[in-house]
């Protein structure tokens, strides 16, 4: 078979830096999204700037940080020593150009790589730094990674640090805003790493005391936790950990040199297998593992020298070596846990004895749970063999490109109508479809053994794969796609509670979302227009000209495959569904599902204003 394609010189192309960022962004950044997720590409370009800022307060540079927000515009402000005055242009605009490659400056840097900063500017469609040390000044303003001006040095009475202002380019970005709530946590949590540093968002000042102990207590209500929260420290690591009275899953929160690792790696592994030897050994029993570890919720740290990650965008250690001529980051953790936390144990024995506690209560309610749940898996491995509720993606296949796991959806819906739609329209690389049988149980106040028992949520249990701990969940994002009408608005309070009652982590860490669809569809002969609300609705009718078809969907069956793909692609608008760092889950658990339905019932009618009067219109 012969090929007539020409292959010559003039095939071959090299790229400079920053086309091939920009023609490769998910290589830098991971996924790109609208920032309705918190691991979405504008996050990350903030996250980028912010790691050089707090590496300078590592080094004992500047103890303050202002971020200010507005319109998409991002500013980020350090105190710490600034860019070396000729360099300013080379640090955000030349590949493999830092300081971070002298590891007497950075010993145990976020940001080894030297592309991070490079990565914002080239995908920023403005970008500016200006650098303050020794009363001189320098800046350099970029556009798409393109040195658009270089002021020459000034003299500057600014104090020292750095400054970059950036704006996400639209073009990359679509449609994208930035929610607070998210850069909020991100804040939060590089507090909660450096003590003594202060991180001021749109004003709000941030600051922490305790370390990863304030971490816990701001993710879970006091009254919720079985005992006091066990704070560690040592030179190298820092652990916190209680169990919940209430939570069934294990919940982790783990970082290696301040860098969030949402997926884990080597020391969130080897942390969960401490945790059980420690135990194990405490009180001289073989524990299961799986008892142990329960209902804990729990948060590490560890610093590195010189890490490996799995991924530009560092959300999993691949490390196995602490470095220099410390122990495997294993034998360190396990160490460090076998010490600390026993002497802990022996010296709190109520903390041990309630600990003991959960440990036999876990072990009793496996025991009556173990028949029911070998059947259930038994049911669902058959299920998933010969039935259609689950339309699976080849996202885990293990040729698909790693970055794309991000970006792996499944969407849970509800019709034969609705979910046929979405299968017909959706990337099968990357998106599944689990279709629902009618309005699933309420599960308020019911215990596990009602997942078990009940087919529905056996099978999501099993798609999901979360059943034990979020580590295995097969896909970053589950999307809520029912329709805009009380029904759908009841169909998605009763997952919302099936997730918060026995797997809330999810909800915790930004993996729910609810699809929004478009309520209107109105078009002329040139254009259409998809429209999410009244206001659009209005919009479109004073902005397209001649005469106008307007056609309301009433329910995502009426919607055929061909429109939808513009709902589940690069435009897809999600709403991520957050917790209210006020409320308890145990608090809206009883709002949306207990007894005060009347509250329930408002609650619908008032996040369904638009759609009832409309129907009431018709």
């Amino acid at each position: 078979m012969s090929d007539n394609t020409q292959y010559t010189e003039d095939n071959i192309r090299s790229l400079d830096w920053k086309e091939h960022i920009r023609m490769r962004p998910g290589m830098y950044i991971g996924k790109l999204g609208d920032g309705s997720s918190s691991d979405d590409g504008i996050y990350i370009l903030l996250k980028e700037v912010l790691d050089n800022c707090i590496d300078e307060f590592v080094m004992g540079a500047g103890k303050t940080i202002e971020i200010n927000i507005k319109d998409n515009q991002v500013t980020v402000r350090d105190f710490g020593r600034g860019i070396p005055l000729g360099k300013v242009v080379d640090v955000v605009s030349k590949m493999n150009t830092g300081g971070k490659y002298d590891t007497r400056a950075f010993k145990k840097s976020v940001g080894l790589n030297g592309v991070g900063t490079k990565a914002v500017n080239a995908l920023s469609e403005k970008f500016t730094v200006q650098s303050n040390r020794d009363q001189l000044s320098k800046t350099a303003v970029f556009e798409y990674g393109n040195l658009i001006e270089e002021f020459p040095q000034e003299t500057s009475s600014r104090r020292r640090g750095t400054k970059v202002t950036f704006v996400p380019d639209p073009k990359i970005f679509k449609n994208y805003r930035f929610r607070l709530e998210y850069v909020e946590r991100m804040v939060k949590n590089y507090v909660y790493l450096n003590p003594g540093l202060t991180i001021e968002l749109n004003g709000t000042k941030f600051v922490s005391e305790n370390g990863l102990k304030d971490l816990l207590e701001d993710q879970t209500s006091a009254s919720d936790l079985l005992y006091p929260i066990i704070h560690l420290k040592g030179e190298d690591i820092e652990v916190a950990m209680s169990h919940s009275r209430t939570q069934y899953s294990e919940e982790y929160h783990s970082f290696v040199n301040g860098q969030h690792t949402t997926q884990g790696g080597t020391h969130q592994a080897a942390f969960r297998e401490a945790i059980v030897k420690t135990i194990r050994e405490h009180f001289g029993k073989s524990y299961e593992a799986a008892d142990i570890r329960k209902s804990i919720i729990s948060a590490v740290s560890i610093k590195v020298m010189e890490p490996v990650f799995e991924s530009q965008t560092k959300t999993k250690l691949g490390s196995t070596e602490m470095g220099g001529d410390m122990p495997s980051v294993r034998a360190y953790i396990n160490d460090f846990l076998l010490t600390q936390l026993d002497n802990y144990l022996h010296k709190n024995t109520q903390v041990a004895e309630a600990i003991q506690r959960k440990i036999m209560q876990a072990e009793r309610e496996r025991k009556e749970l173990s028949g029911i749940r070998k059947l259930a898996r038994e049911r669902a491995k058959k299920a998933n063999l010969h039935n259609k509720k689950l339309r699976d993606c080849r996202v885990h296949l293990n040729d698909l490109k790693k970055e794309r796991r991000l970006d792996s959806t499944i969407f849970i819906t509800e019709g034969d109508s609705a979910s046929g739609s979405i299968t017909k329209s959706r990337d099968v690389n990357i998106q599944a479809v689990f279709s629902l049988r009618g309005k699933p149980l309420n599960t308020y106040g019911m215990t596990k053994k009602i997942v078990y028992e009940n087919e529905e949520f056996n099978l999501l249990q099993s798609a999901l794969n979360i059943e034990d701990s979020l580590e295995d969940l097969r896909y970053n994002n589950i999307v809520i796609a029912t329709d805009a009408d009380v029904d759908g608005m009841h169909i998605r309070l009763l997952l919302i509670t099936f997730f918060l009652q026995f797997f809330p982590e999810l909800i915790k860490e930004g993996h729910l979302y609810i699809l929004q669809t478009p309520l209107f569809r109105v078009r002329n002969k040139k254009e259409t227009r998809y429209c999410y609300s009244e206001q659009e609705r209005l919009n479109a009718l004073k902005e397209l000209a001649g005469k106008l078809e307007i056609t309301r969907f009433k329910g995502l069956g009426e919607i055929s495959p061909d429109e939808f793909k513009h709902f589940i692609g690069e435009d897809m608008r999600l709403d991520p569904v957050m917790l209210d760092r006020n409320t308890t889950i145990e608090q809206l658990l009883e709002f949306y599902m207990g007894k005060n339905t009347q509250d329930r019932q408002n609650f619908i009618i008032d996040n369904l204003k638009v759609e009832l009067d409309l129907a009431q219109a018709d």
